[in-house]
């Protein structure tokens, strides 16, 4: 398994992977609109990087970021918005190598730590989050407002 960038030619796939992954949260299975993914991925502002993992030509799994300042005092974090593995591909260490290099682009953007969001009724999410030994912090609302 290698894990790189995602670069533009892998729009395609991130089209179909984000299908997957509004399937999996009980929404439509339609492939996302490639253009969209081209100007948030891969436009003028990038609004954020996606990591993918591979096994060959076949794309496992992927982590999508970005980066939230301020952390700590003047600090940079890194911000997990998407970590996502393929049926296929779950129990073989997809989401530990992902979560791994997150911690490697972390690190060499100078980020002081690494946040993210789980779902509460998404046990097997929480189940490996708390396997890697990180706990949940309490003290925070989730907010969402519609544009």
């Amino acid at each position: 398994m290698r894990i790189s960038k995602a670069a533009e030619a892998d729009i395609g796939e991130l089209s179909v992977m984000l299908g997957e992954i509004e399937a999996y949260y009980g929404g439509d299975a339609a492939p996302a609109d490639a253009e969209q993914i081209r100007r948030a991925l891969f436009g003028e502002r990038p609004a954020a990087t996606v990591l993918l993992a591979r096994d060959g030509d076949s794309v496992l799994g992927l982590a999508s970021y970005s980066y939230l300042w301020p952390a700590a005092g003047a600090d940079t974090s890194l911000y997990l918005k998407e970590l996502y593995v393929r049926e296929s591909a779950r129990r073989r260490g997809v989401a530990r190598a992902l979560m791994a290099e997150l911690r490697h682009a972390a690190a060499a953007a100078g980020c002081s730590r690494i946040e993210w969001t789980a779902d509460s009724d998404n046990p097997a999410a929480l189940a490996f989050y708390k396997a890697l030994g990180v706990e949940p912090k309490d003290g925070k609302i989730f907010y969402r407002s519609a544009l």
